[in-house]
């Protein structure tokens, strides 16, 4: 693997970890109600979770291109169009609102870290987004140890962005300054998806 395509796989997983969504609520939750510590305990699982999916989606894929590479380029087009979907729908957002974590009761961090795996693992669009990425990256002759990096990529920075969330929201009340510019943050990561789709249409 180069380093430019490393740099690339970077760039997008970074990307998927800032969106917000479910993970973040979960995140926000256990380290607004509990603790930093909860807080962290529910990234990292999650991330583990991300991890998984990753590593599943690569080897499933790997198999796939040996075995079939005409279904291969179907779902690597298809793949681009869930990015442009996805893209699509950051550029068309009018913003999300300020979210509310509620209360909660105390509970234990391996309660935090579960709720944290679950929300990882029982959430489709994140296997749909490995396989729109991933299918860009995957070829027939990658090694093990490109697989593994891939996986590590993906799984270390969504343990990073959620243990910065984690840190920052259980010191400062930042939230609502973010989502007050929440749709700028759309706007960018919608043009960047939706280039990445381009990409992928022009290359194939």
């Amino acid at each position: 693997m180069t380093f430019t395509i490393w740099l690339s796989i970077v760039a997008i997983c970074v990307l998927g970890a800032i969106t917000p969504g479910p993970s973040l609520a979960v995140v926000l939750r256990h380290t607004v109600n509990n603790s930093r510590q909860h807080g962290f305990a529910a990234a990292v699982f999650h991330a583990g979770g991300v991890a998984l999916w990753a590593l599943l989606t690569v080897w499933g894929l790997a198999l796939l291109v040996a075995q079939s590479p005409v279904l291969f380029n179907i779902i690597t087009w298809g793949g681009a169009g869930y990015l442009a979907w996805l893209g699509y729908k950051a550029l068309t957002s009018k913003g999300q609102g300020v979210m509310k974590v509620g209360d909660a009761a105390p509970v234990s961090y391996w309660q935090a870290g579960l709720d944290g795996l679950m929300i990882s693992l029982l959430n489709p669009k994140l296997a749909l987004f490995f396989i729109a990425l991933f299918s860009q990256f995957v070829s027939a002759d990658q090694s093990l140890s490109d697989q593994l990096i891939m996986m590590a990529t993906a799984g270390g920075i969504d343990g990073l962005w959620y243990i910065l969330v984690a840190l920052i929201f259980s010191q400062s009340a930042v939230l609502t300054r973010l989502q007050k510019h929440g749709k700028w943050v759309d706007r960018i990561t919608g043009g960047i998806l939706m280039g990445l789709a381009a990409r992928v249409v022009t290359t194939s």
